[in-house]
């Protein structure tokens, strides 16, 4: 068994191989810059242009509707504030759920000090919204329907086309962070009634600081960044050329192959989750049991604190989360397991272990293992538990 165990691959994924050795050269030899007309410059306009072209050949979509950011909060960012202020004219109506991340949520609550109205719908217990109450939602003045492919914590993933298929009827735009979807599901933005889709690199074994955004041909939305001419006059700056190769590369690497790899995490994933089941009790698994990422596992143990079991896990050489990444420094419990209705007592034992390229049927024997241990350590400590012991 190696030294670390690291099933965090929902917060973040070491950058591959192929991908380092494609974005070295543009450090230090292929180094122009993207906007300079001679033949250095050249090489680097083609790098980001080939890279481009990668990425809508993944999403069905034409390479001069993907844009380049810095990684999946700015796309969800730019996406939100610049449909709301292209369209204000139009309606000042947002839809979204309550389990977006909060690339979307504090968006959203950014726009409402601004003036606008934001519906968040509620989720069942599995995670999955509502379409009926979608429906019920839209109003004259909606003008953006933004609902998240697949959940960063608990997995579930939306019914997309339906809610694009709604959007599309009312004539709304339809926005989608795909952040977490993109490597593990098929995408095709026309099939899917898509108008914006958020992507991130460092999400599938790519770069950190680098990102993408989508945006159908035609869609009225406001420039992200004033400055140059960069990325057709929408978000000005010079490209992060070495980041943008990476980019390309690791999203190519991800759709080569890609129902062998969700193969190899589906079995992963389902022996974890078996052997979890068998050897603790007082457990549940979080999201929906069938339509969810492939790698993704989500429980919540009853009568300890998640925070204690992820530093006894850390200790054990072994990386997991509470959740989300851009929440895991907070004492709070989740949002998202408090809107799919869990009391904040169970809601507090949470544990998210996300399974990737990397591991083994023998890391997920020896994680269970562990997690044997130290859950029944911790709720050796716990008065409720030794109450229910009690109780037998």
């Amino acid at each position: 068994m190696k030294n670390y165990i690291y099933m965090d691959n929902s917060a973040t994924t070491p950058v591959k191989k192929e991908v380092l050795d494609e974005m070295l050269p543009y450090f230090s030899e292929k180094y122009g810059n993207p906007s300079s007309i001679y033949s250095l410059g050249g090489k680097s306009k083609n790098a980001v242009e080939n890279a481009r072209d990668k990425v809508a050949k993944v999403l069905g979509a034409k390479p001069n509707e993907i844009f380049f950011t810095a990684g999946g909060s700015e796309s969800d960012n730019w996406a939100i504030k610049g449909i709301a202020y292209a369209n204000k004219d139009k309606g000042n109506h947002i839809i979204t759920t309550k389990i977006e991340h909060h690339g979307i949520l504090h968006t959203c609550q950014y726009l409402e000090r601004q003036g606008f109205k934001v519906t968040y719908l509620d989720v069942d217990k599995y995670g999955m919204v509502d379409l009926d109450e979608l429906r019920e939602s839209i109003t004259d003045e909606t003008i953006l329907i933004t609902i998240m492919f697949a959940n960063n914590e608990i997995g579930t993933i939306q019914p997309i086309k339906e809610i694009g298929q709604i959007a599309k009827e009312k004539n709304i735009y339809f926005h989608t962070d795909a952040v977490q979807a993109i490597g593990h599901v098929k995408i095709d933005v026309d099939d899917l009634n898509i108008d914006l889709l958020s992507l991130s690199a460092h999400k599938f074994y790519g770069p950190k600081g680098i990102g993408a955004l989508y945006i159908r041909q035609g869609v009225k939305i406001h420039s992200l960044i004033e400055g140059g001419a960069q990325e057709r006059n929408r978000r000005a700056g010079t490209e992060n050329v070495p980041g943008i190769v990476g980019l390309g590369k690791a999203i190519e690497l991800a759709y080569e192959n890609i129902d062998e790899h969700n193969e190899k995490l589906i079995k992963l994933r389902e022996r974890l989750i078996k052997k979890v089941f068998e050897n603790i009790s007082h457990v549940r698994l979080n999201g929906h049991p069938e339509k969810r990422l492939p790698g993704n596992v989500s429980f919540c143990f009853e009568f300890i604190e998640g925070e204690s079991l992820l530093l006894s896990l850390d200790m054990e050489g072994i990386a997991g989360s509470s959740g989300s990444a851009c929440t895991s420094g907070s004492l709070d419990p989740s949002h998202v397991l408090l809107a799919i209705g869990l009391p904040h007592e169970i809601a507090h034992g949470s544990l998210r272990l996300s399974l990737g390229d990397f591991n083994t049927e023998e890391e997920v024997d020896y994680v269970v293992e562990k997690l044997v241990e130290i859950v029944q350590r911790l709720r050796e400590m716990s008065p409720l538990y030794e109450k229910v012991k009690g109780e037998k």
